[in-house]
């Protein structure tokens, strides 16, 4: 290396990099940005250099679901016509991102097609009309009578809310019920779509779209995934088995949540709670002065304040949901809300104690949540809807579903790691295939049972309960949690500031359904800023006063 150093061309290069320094630096990073794409490129691509046809997928499914499903339709598809098939995955971010997006650019398509095609003039009511299922508008009519697209072939993953208002708004379509989309695979598959494999509906919650426009593709629900280790830690002998348990003042600062308002599925999570708690009270013999509508309003609030309580424990509103299992596998968090397969995945990151048990725990709280699925389904001018109906075909074939809940390495189930989610064909649950499941002893058809979803109870409020969460919890969460800590920093909590602190009366059941959601609905962004600039700042006083009542141990 010395001999090196001392060689005179590079002694040469020295000395005239010396006075240059600041330019050949600023070189070198141009240099850099210009070649970091190419380094920074994966070894294995998933795109292959030479390609047949394209298949474009918009889907919130982490890197393991796609490598999964992509290179086994390819696969399956070139033993089939002997085609290279490029699967081109867009991930722009979680449910709440995609219908951004989704909305974006097919204003822009139809935009296009409404100027261009029609010769029509465009205009800020078209924009609000043509994908509202309200509306009867001329624009509305065009729309569903269009074939335009955004250069996207299906939807993959989230949950039936955001299919349901893709399916509403005209975005999914049922194919031509002759080669494409769901209603060709209803005629060529018809035992799928039954009550013995997917039914319509179970225990209140949407399987599928009975106008063939999506179908769950595998079973979700939601739970608690805790760190053994961090509870012994704080004390708590008592695994959490319902979602009141995350409201224990022992979790403070403990609780890892996810933002609702940039999750679906999470959104949904807050709705089973709140749904508990209005059955709840419909069945309390404490409420039976009241009237069923009194009821209903008192368990929303009842939980209300637990969800208000829960975030009160929160470290964070994390903006996605996978942060969630990672932190509570990290032990930087006691436990969180997660999805199911979320926290079993965590459950097997985890690994074994010496004891033989998981440091990592997962529960479903019994009759705390629903049992609902994750869908599929084709875009509206999709690009090449013969693949995309055969893609949906192969993710709801014994193929696609093998590769969700078999086991790493069982024949037919995915290669290096299991998905560990759960069929959503009811016939799938065959003691052959449960031989080689991850988790055969979920049964989720089964424990549909000790849960009914009503969803004449929160569905209409569904987009109040994002917003709710929001200026409750996520906006003044510094408050919250600074007013919650003194309420429970004496031996005694202080009772008159966390009556104050849990005042809801602004935020009644009737608003939630009434006028919260007009406003949201209306799409009027001054509008609903400002009514959640009101309210946040009427709960940051709120907070902020119970803090004061509660160091007065008031």
């Amino acid at each position: 290396m010395r001999k090196l150093l001392e060689h005179p061309l590079v002694q040469k290069a020295a000395a005239w990099v010396a006075p240059r320094r600041k330019e050949v630096g600023v070189s070198m990073a141009m240099l850099l940005v210009l070649i970091g794409p190419f380094l920074l490129k994966p070894a294995a691509s998933t795109s292959p250099r030479h390609f047949d046809r394209r298949l474009v997928i918009m889907t919130p499914h982490p890197g393991l679901i796609r490598d999964a499903f992509g290179p086994a339709f390819a696969a399956k598809w070139r033993e089939r016509t002997g085609q290279v098939l490029y699967i081109d995955w867009r991930v722009p971010g979680g449910t709440s991102e995609i219908a951004a997006l989704l909305k974006s650019e097919y204003t822009a398509a139809f935009q296009q097609h409404w100027q261009r095609d029609l010769g029509r003039e465009w205009s800020p009511d078209i924009a609000q009309s043509f994908l509202s299922d309200k509306s009867d508008s001329e624009a509305r009519r065009a729309f569903l009578a269009s074939n335009i697209g955004i250069g996207v072939d299906v939807f993959f993953g989230g949950g039936s809310y955001d299919f349901e208002s893709q399916a509403r708004a005209g975005t999914l379509v049922a194919g031509d019920g002759e080669k494409t989309g769901l209603t060709s695979l209803m005629k060529k598959n018809p035992a799928w779509f039954t009550d013995a494999a997917i039914p319509e509906n179970v225990s209140g919650e949407p399987f599928r779209d009975p106008k063939g426009r999506w179908s769950g593709a595998c079973i979700s629900s939601s739970g608690i995934v805790y760190n053994k280790d961090v509870l012994q830690r704080l004390g708590i002998k008592k695994e959490p088995t319902a979602w009141s348990d995350l409201a224990d003042p022992r979790y403070f600062g403990q609780i890892a949540l996810t933002d609702p308002a940039k999750s679906g599925s999470v959104a949904k999570v807050f709705e089973m709670l709140l749904q508990q708690e209005m059955q709840a009270a419909m069945a309390n013999a404490a409420y039976t002065k009241l009237s069923a509508e009194g009821k209903l309003a008192q368990g929303w609030t009842n939980g209300l304040a637990l969800i208000q309580r829960i975030a009160a424990n929160a470290r964070y509103f994390s903006d996605t949901s996978t942060k969630i299992p990672l932190d509570v596998l990290r032990g930087e968090a006691a436990a969180g809300m997660c999805i199911d397969f979320y926290g079993r995945r965590a459950q097997e990151d985890a690994g074994k104690r010496e004891d033989g048990t998981c440091r990592i725990g997962f529960i479903s709280p019994q009759g705390g949540t629903s049992v609902s699925v994750d869908p599929i389904g084709m875009f509206r001018g999709a690009a090449d809807a013969e693949l995309a109906t055969a893609f949906i075909e192969f993710v709801l074939s014994d193929e696609g579903q093998r590769l969700w809940c078999y086991r790493a390495g069982e024949p037919g189930g995915p290669g290096a790691e299991a998905l560990r989610r759960l069929s959503v064909r009811r016939d799938f649950y065959t003691p052959e295939n449960l031989k080689h499941m991850s988790d055969a002893d979920e049964m989720p058809f089964e424990k549909a049972k000790s849960f009914t979803y009503r969803p004449e109870l929160t569905a209409a409020a569904f987009s109040s309960i994002r917003f709710l969460v929001r200026v409750l919890c996520v906006d003044p969460h510094e408050e919250l949690k600074a007013a919650w800590q003194a309420i429970h920093s004496h031996s005694k909590p202080a009772e008159r500031a966390l009556i104050v602190m849990q005042d809801l009366s602004r935020v009644p059941y009737d608003s939630a359904t009434g006028s919260i959601r007009a406003t949201l609905s209306s799409r009027d962004k001054i509008q609903e800023a400002r009514l959640a600039r009101q309210l946040s700042d009427t709960f940051r006083n709120q907070y902020e006063k119970a803090l004061q009542m509660a160091l007065r141990g008031e």
